[in-house]
């Protein structure tokens, strides 16, 4: 009996310290990411969807795009894709408004790919990445929050894509401008994905073949 009481101890006590040390070890990876990843030559460049306000960029979304026009400019990637649905009563897209906003500051449309799906991460991540298969583009350079670099390399990569990240330097969700909090949520959605998220696309992958 004391043996199984002191086993039951030793049980919590490591299921304790697990529990604190996964979510700092991933909130580790998922800052150093946001402060040291950079884009490397691709394909194409993924701008990947926040909000917009009847076609105007949010200065979340114009914060991305103007990052992709600056890796664009210099000559990283040759076409640039915007994903991203609407939310409910819009009238456009998070897609169609970035794609709109790239044209009118000088991106050549026919370098321009508008994916209109996904309102989040994962659901943006499958609607790219089938218009790239269907375009025999293999490598991705993802457009994001610092924060959100991570997590979204991730799912690309889970989809066989290989990717880099520019992540935004300017607007309210660059690590000089959001806080502590942004880090924290980012932190346990990335650990939902890898532990529970990323089961779900490796059974799809099992279906399809």
């Amino acid at each position: 009996m004391f043996f199984l009481f002191k086993l039951i101890k030793r049980l919590i006590s490591f299921a304790l310290l697990i529990a604190i040390i996964l979510p700092l070890y991933a909130a580790g990876n998922v800052w150093y990411t946001a402060t040291h990843t950079k884009p490397v030559k691709s394909d194409a460049i993924v701008v990947l969807g926040a909000a917009q306000f009847d076609g105007r960029p949010s200065d979340v979304l114009k914060a991305r795009l103007v990052e992709a026009k600056r890796i664009y400019d210099l000559g990283l990637a040759s076409r640039i894709i915007t994903v991203g649905a609407g939310q409910p009563g819009d009238r456009t897209t998070e897609a169609a408004s970035g794609y709109n906003w790239l044209k009118a500051n000088g991106v050549a449309k026919r370098f321009i790919d508008s994916v209109p799906l996904g309102t989040d991460t994962l659901n943006s991540t499958r609607a790219y990445i089938t218009d790239m298969r269907v375009r025999n583009l293999k490598s991705a350079i993802i457009v994001t929050d610092q924060y959100h670099c991570l997590r979204a390399m991730t799912m690309a990569r889970d989809f066989k894509i290989t990717t880099s990240c520019a992540p935004t330097k300017t607007g309210p969700a660059s690590t000089k401008s959001s806080s502590f909090r942004y880090l924290v949520r980012e932190t346990g959605a990335y650990l939902a994905y890898v532990t529970v998220g990323r089961h779900g696309i490796h059974l799809t992958d099992q279906i399809k073949n």
